[in-house]
This record gives C-alpha cells, structure tokens and sequence, in this order.
C-alpha cells in the first residue's frame, strides 16, 4: 500500500467531474484510494463548488533521471536520434552537465518524478532500465511496471535486444521502442525492419514516429499499434512533428514529454505548445493523456474516473466546464493534485483534506504561488533540483497552523 494512502471514505461534492467520455455533476465518492461505485454512509464531504475534477495525467513517455541536465544547445535540427545522441556525448562533457549527472542518480529519478506530478502527472511510462529507487513506497507518481522495452533498432547496446525482448513481452503487455526518430531515410526505413524482425504487433508501441510516412501510419494502425508523440522535443531536436491527427482519430496515439534534457518543462506546457500551435484542440488532447494513454499502456486503473480506478485526480477551477479548464493551464494553476485519493500539492485552503488524511503537508511556494507539499515530497535536496519550488521560512509552524486551524475546505 502506499505510504500516503488513506483509507478514508470521501465525497467530493458540487464540482463536475470531467473526461473524454462524458461530463457528471453527480458526487464523486472516494474509498481507499480508489473511485468508489457509491457514497459511502459516513464520508467526509468535501465542497468543491465552482471546481472541475479531472483524471490525474499519464505520461506515457519520459526519461525521469535527466530532467535536471542542462539542454542541448543545438542549430540546425538534427535528421534523427542517432545525430543527437551523437552530439550528446560531447555535451555531457560540459561542466554544467557533469555536475548535474554526478547527483545520485536515485534522487535524479526521483526528481523527475517530482517534476511530473506538480503538472498533474500521477502515472508515468519510464523509458530505461529499471532502478532499485523506482520501487520505494513513497515515490511521488504511479510507474509503468509490466511492460518489455527495447531502445531504438540502432542503438542495440542499449537496453534489451529487439527481437528477445519483444518474444518476451506477454501480448497483453506493452512492448516500447522509440522508433522512426528523425526525417532522413534512416528514420522511415525503421518501421520496415521491426515489421520484418516480428516486432509489430498490437502491443507495439512506437515512441516518436516523426519518420512515419502516411503508409506507414496506417500500418500502424492496421496492426492495432499505437505512437507515443512527444512534440516539443521533436521540434526542438529535428525541426517537425508527425501529424497526430490520424493517428489520434483512430485512438492509437498517447502523449508524453520526453524529458526536459529535449522537450517541455512538463506534460502541461506540452499541451499547451500542441494547442498553441493547432496540432490538436483540448478535450483530444485531454484523451491523449488520460484514456488513451492508460488503454496503449494496458493500465486499466489509470486515467479515468470510473469505479475501481485508483482515485488520482485534477482539481481546477471551473472556467466553462470544458476540456479548456485544463488544457493549457500553467503547474501553478492546478488548485490541487491528488492520488490514491491523498493531496499531494494543493492551494493552502485544502489543508483540512491534507489533516483527515492524517498526511503532514510543509509550505511551499510553486512558481511564486503558496502551496502545501506532502512531507515526504519535500526534502530540500530533491526541491533543490526543481526550479520554481522552494520551501517556505517557518515551514513546520505554518504548516501546523493551517492543519490545526482548518475545519474543512473552503
């Protein structure tokens, strides 16, 4: 069980519950860190008037170790994944760089998860190999675990070997690779070589697709495949993006972030630069990081407000009742994270959730915005890696105040 979860029975009353499938004004009850199927006799109310709840983010895509490492300064865009990683070498041989890669690496992976879930990210699809500190009980977000992996077809010495690995990965589980990385030849010849080694099947998902022709988008799709698009690191590395429309019509596309090494401060600018640019509108968007995410992950209790699905959630001020409450707001703005049915960084006037759920919560202040952060998220030297997040003078005091002075939210 996680270390925060309560087993407390809650209603979350008078906001509307918004996702992909449907909008609900009906009281969302909560029990033991799950969506309940109906109110319990004795739950504790919690009035969230003129607010929108909102599945907790999947991001299906990320690198969690690297979120603290200066970018790339790079001119003209590369043709594929294998010129940058090639450029990369001689990056980590920056000072800066250096420096930020001699942190353990335990708290960088940490720290990315940190990272994901002030944006609203409670699930994340980590791409690397597996690390002791991933399996600690207070980790800040949910982790892909039942999954094969592969890196990229031409970069075999890291990570498991293609073909071994994806014989290995039950068909019900997801198998990842990044693939079709870049514009050049090299990139669009790669969907025919996995095709042709056995590796295309419906439980391929293919991270970047930016080499994928429209043939070959349709073969994905054909095969019941899925891409996981990652679009500001995309332009920023290659120069373009694929174009998500087709893919995302047909429900086989998911969003993710890559890291901050490439792409965006996190999954909430990511979807800002999407609708920023008219690559896709809000409520796809919102299905990209929630249903889908969890249906190509083959995570069924993730991303939805369903009975039985793990109580991770959204909470914002309602600003019309739509996807567009959401989409294309900024960390700040989220008036609270939850998971497992627990706060884990809300706005100071949830402290009383924060006190029933017998979770100690310190100050902080998240890009110059008062928070309270659960106590095991806010060691000084994982917020000492994130910028916009500091710790509030007085912290055990103040924290103390609000708890004991709180008598329910609002």
């Amino acid at each position: 069980m996680d270390v925060l979860q309560a087993a407390l029975d809650i209603s979350l009353c008078r906001a509307a519950t918004v996702t992909p499938a449907a909008t609900s004004r009906a009281p969302l009850p909560i029990r033991a860190g799950r969506i309940g199927a109906s109110l319990a006799a004795r739950a504790w109310r919690i009035d969230l008037r003129d607010h929108l709840i909102f599945p907790g983010l999947v991001n299906a895509h990320e690198h969690l170790h690297v979120n603290a490492v200066p970018p790339l300064r790079s001119g003209a865009p590369f043709p594929n994944s294998y010129a940058w990683i090639a450029a990369f070498q001689a990056h980590f041989a920056d000072p800066a760089v250096a420096a930020a890669l001699r942190v353990p690496k335990a708290r960088r992976l940490r720290h990315g998860a940190l990272k994901n879930l002030l944006a609203g990210v409670t699930c994340v699809a980590h791409h690397d190999p597996w690390h002791a500190a991933l399996d600690a009980l207070d980790f800040p977000v949910a982790l892909l675990r039942d999954y094969g992996w592969s890196y990229a077809p031409g970069w075999p010495a890291y990570g498991p070997p293609m073909q071994e690995s994806f014989a290995a990965t039950p068909a019900d589980r997801p198998w990842l690779i990044h693939l079709a990385e870049g514009t050049d030849a090299t990139a669009q010849a790669e969907l025919d070589q996995l095709d042709q080694l056995g590796c295309l099947a419906a439980n391929s998902v293919l991270v970047h697709g930016v080499g994928l022709r429209e043939r070959d988008i349709e073969r994905v799709i054909a095969a019941g495949a899925a891409v996981v698009w990652c679009p500001s690191s995309n332009h920023s590395l290659l120069g373009r993006t694929l174009d998500p429309r087709r893919l995302c019509a047909a429900g086989r596309l998911a969003l993710g972030s890559d890291s901050r090494l490439s792409g965006a401060r996190d999954l909430l600018d990511e979807m800002r630069g999407v609708l920023a640019r008219g690559e896709l509108d809000a409520m796809p968007l919102l299905e990209l990081a929630t249903t889908a995410a969890a249906r190509i992950l083959r995570l069924p209790a993730r991303g939805s407000l369903a009975p039985g699905a793990r109580a991770d959630l959204l909470i914002v001020e309602d600003r019309g009742g739509t996807a567009e409450s959401l989409v294309g707001l900024r960390r700040s703005e989220l008036r609270a994270v939850v998971r497992d049915g627990v706060p884990r960084i809300a706005d100071p006037d949830f402290a009383a959730w924060f006190a029933a759920a017998r979770v100690d919560a310190v100050p902080v202040t998240l890009d110059g915005k008062p928070k309270l952060l659960a106590a095991p998220l806010a060691d000084p030297a994982l917020l000492a890696l994130e910028p916009g997040l500091e710790l509030v003078a007085g912290r055990n005091e103040r924290a103390r105040d609000a708890i004991v002075e709180a008598g329910g939210y609002r």
